[in-house]
Formats: structure tokens, sequence, C-alpha cells
């Protein structure tokens, strides 16, 4: 049952092959088999088996969705009412969330079942999920190496079949790097596409949740349940939610194709970068058309967005002092030693790396100079995509440089372990919508190929994904031993 589709799990309950209940035991027992790979900080057994029996009583009445008794896992960013709340850091290991988040709610209103809570890197904050406080997940494909970060436990848990789909945050490129990584797909939505109400604020104006799923397909049933204007966030946009499983099969005859160069310059590994010209040869045979375009503001993404999404994150995470929930230091002698020791107990090294370069950049006297100009930077990048955006109709390229490397490779040079997005922030300073698609293996690891769209194009995206997969098999291998 674990290795099927969510599209055919689905199918299998209304037609009573099996019910949610014996569904939800399987993904529990693997999720125990297979607890080394460290992907969940929470399993939620005695509610997802509640959850599955009362899905199960829709599925007999006949007032079942999609999503009705399916086994999905959240990521540990956002609150769930009454289950621990963490996200992955030592700040937030006692904090039991009072609500739900507005996408955790939506789940739950389509009658999904929440088997738990996923390991990330601490407040979202890496690139390889070994900023956990709860340790590093591991990479099912390559025990030995990252499954990426930040939603690195979500994209192993549905790599390794223990759980049938899971959410994601991308703060720049935190959902299409790990999916890429563990050979998933990935998709990150329009910025405001998604509710943010209840996922724990990174870098406010750059993170967006979105789903991670075995296919194209099944991204599509979720984000139609994760999708639409949330009064309570007022960065959610107030426009209509399109049916994401219509156009999944529409022809991409004409589909014309822009490779910007900047992609595929050095730094690219000649294994990748084979796959995924492969991949692009595909779309051709499809009736695609592919031109090479230039998007010189690229090379300035990861400068602006080191200036901006710490700045934000300074600004976020002023909150966890000590005072009000979380963490809180043994016997301070006054105000000033509780939130020092509070904050420096609490947070990891990368949070505080990031807090202090924030803080700097916001500073009297750095301000114009960094953070100001990032957003001029930022401004740039948007006009890049919005010009390319007018002459093709989408962008591909790698998601990652390379593939998976090794855990305690890059953790110790944060420059470096920065440079692993460069071919994601940008997608997230511009605000566009964009996917991960499995698109074959290097050296016995996968490779991601990046599908970027115009705003409020996520239902195109997953056309061309799903057609892609149409004709192709990655997106459908396992890793060995969890077959």
């Amino acid at each position: 049952m674990y290795n099927k589709t969510i599209a055919e799990l689905a199918k299998g309950l209304r037609s009573g092959e099996f019910s949610s209940v014996e569904l939800t035991l399987a993904f529990l027992d693997r999720i125990k088999q297979h607890s080394s790979l460290n992907a969940y900080i929470t399993v939620t057994e005695e509610l997802a088996l509640q959850e599955a029996k009362a899905a199960d009583q829709r599925l007999a009445t006949g007032d079942a969705e999609l999503l009705t008794g399916i086994p999905v896992a959240q990521k540990d960013i956002f609150c769930t009412d009454g289950v621990k709340t963490s996200c992955g850091s030592k700040m937030l290991d006692n904090f039991i969330a009072p609500y739900n988040a507005t996408v955790v709610e939506k789940f739950n209103n389509a009658g999904a079942v929440m088997l738990g809570k996923l390991n990330m890197d601490e407040f979202a904050m890496g690139s390889s999920n070994e900023t956990s406080y709860y340790g590093a997940v591991k990479n099912p494909w390559d025990i030995n190496t990252v499954p990426g970060g930040s939603s690195g436990g979500s994209a192993a848990a549905v790599a390794a079949r223990l759980a049938a789909c899971a959410t994601g945050t991308d703060t720049g490129g935190s959902i299409r790097q790990p999916a890429a990584l563990c050979g998933i797909t990935g998709l990150k939505p329009t910025y405001g596409r998604v509710s943010r109400y209840g996922m724990i604020a990174y870098a406010s104006s750059l993170d967006q949740g979105g789903p991670m799923a075995r296919s194209a397909e099944d991204a599509a049933i979720m984000l139609q349940a994760m999708a639409g204007f949330d009064p309570k966030d007022s960065t959610s946009v107030d426009l209509p939610v399109p049916d994401y499983t219509v156009g999944l099969n529409n022809s991409l005859e004409g589909l014309k194709i822009g490779l910007p160069k900047e992609f595929f310059s050095e730094g690219l590994s000649n294994d990748v970068a084979v796959a995924i010209e492969a991949a692009i040869n595909e779309y051709r045979k499809l009736g695609a058309t592919v031109t090479e375009i230039c998007m010189p503001s690229l090379k300035l993404a990861i400068p602006a967005y080191y200036v901006i999404a710490p700045a934000e994150c300074s600004a976020n995470l002023s909150r966890f002092d000590g005072v009000r929930f979380g963490y809180r230091c043994e016997n301070p002698v006054d105000l000033t030693d509780l939130y020092t020791r509070s904050r420096g107990e609490g947070f990891g090294k990368e949070v505080k790396r990031r807090i202090l370069m924030g803080t700097y950049a916001l500073s009297a006297g750095y301000y114009d100079a960094y953070y100001i100009k990032a957003q001029k930077i930022r401004r740039l990048i948007s006009e890049d995509f919005k010009r390319a955006l007018s002459e093709v109709d989408v962008i591909m390229g790698p998601v990652t440089p390379s593939t998976a490397f090794g855990i305690g490779e890059k953790i110790g040079n944060p420059i470096e372990m920065y440079l692993s997005d460069i071919y994601t922030i940008a997608i997230n300073l511009a605000g566009v919508p964009a996917m991960s698609v499995p698109a074959g293996f290097a050296s016995g690891m996968p490779v991601g190929l990046q599908v970027i769209g115009n705003y409020f194009a996520e239902d195109r995206l997953l056309n061309i994904a799903h057609q892609y997969q149409q004709v192709t098999d990655w997106h459908s291998h396992a890793p060995k031993g969890f077959e």
C-alpha cells in the first residue's frame, strides 16, 4: 500500500480494497522500521488512528474528498493544535501549539490523516537538515549523504515511503532542493498562494508553504487542498483557486522553454548537466521549443538573499526571549540575563549567525548600504523574470549544482553551503512559482529538473511536470531497501 500514489490510494480507499486505519497502520509500522533516517521529530500515532477511523466513516457515507483517509506528515514548522511544534529548535522543544496553522486545518477539513511532525533545519535555516536540534536527517538513497534542507525530513519521508505525501516550506529553495536530492516532486507556489498563518516565520517576504509528493498529480491534489485566500494572513492573495488536476493531460505542443545561460555556467557538475539536458530533450519530443535566454541579475541573488533573509529573520526571531513561551534559562539574575542566556542557549549556531548578520544589516549606518541596496537588487531580479517570462512560457534548469553531498561535508563552511541554493534563491526573491521534478540519476543519486513559471501559473507547471512523468519513470523509483 505504501508504494501507491495519492491518486491510487484514494481509489483503493473508495473501492474498499483497504481502509484508512489499515493504511495508517502500514505507514506507522514503516516509520518505526526506518526510524534511523531521523525523518520524524514527533509521531502522532494515537491521533493518526483516531483521524483514520473518522476518515473511514466519511468514506462509508460518501462524504469524502481525494485526501480523505490519506496519511500525510507535516513539516514541524506548521503549528498543530495540542502537538509539539518545535521548528527543529531547542528554543521550541517544549512548545505545544494552541491552534492549527491554516494549512493543517485545510488538510484536516479534507479528511487527511496526520502521521506526525517532520524534522527540519532549525527555524528553516539550512540546506542540509544538519542544523536541527534533533540531529541530521539521512538521505534514503545513501544514508551517508544529506537529504537537503530545510524540508529534509519531508523529502526523506516521502522518498522512503514513510508518508504518502508531506508539506514543506520554501524560503530560498527549501522545498525544491531537498525534493531534488531525494528524487521526489516538490512545488513552491507563487508567494501568497498558500496561507502562512500558523507557519512559524523565518523571512516573511520569502517564506511559502507547498506540497512534496511522489508525482506531479499528487502535488496537484495536495495544492488543491492547501491553496486559497486566508483573511488571517495579510500576505495571502485573494484569487480563485483553479482545479489543478483538470489540465494535467494538456498537450505541450508549442511550449516555449527558456534556458538561462547563467544556470549552465561554471559550478554545475557535468553529470547533473547531462541529466538535465536529457530531460529537456524529452520536452523537445513532446513538442516544446527551446531557446537560450539571458538573466544577468541572477548572479546577484545569493548576496541579496543573504542580506534580506537574515534581516527578516532578525526581526521575526526577536519574539523568542524566554518570557512568553519556549525555552527559558535557569535562575536568571535579571531581565538582561534572562534574554541573553535564553537566546544564547536556545538557538543553534546557524540561527545565531543569521540573526547577527541580519541585525548588522539593519543597524544604523548600514541599513542603506546593505538592506536597501539588496531590495533594489531584488527588484532587478524580479524584472529579469518578468522579461524572460514574457518571451517564453517556462524557464528550466537544474535545481542544484550537484547531487546530495556527504553529511558533515559542508557544515563547517557556511559560504559553500549557501552556494548549494544558487539556482533556487532568485525564484523566492521574485515570488514566482517553481517545481523540482525527478529527472534521472548521477552516480546513483537523484537529479532534479527545475521548472519555473509565471505568477499563479501553478496549473501550467503541474501540467508540464505531469506530461514529462508520463514518458519517464524517474519519479517512481524508490531507494534500495525502501521499495
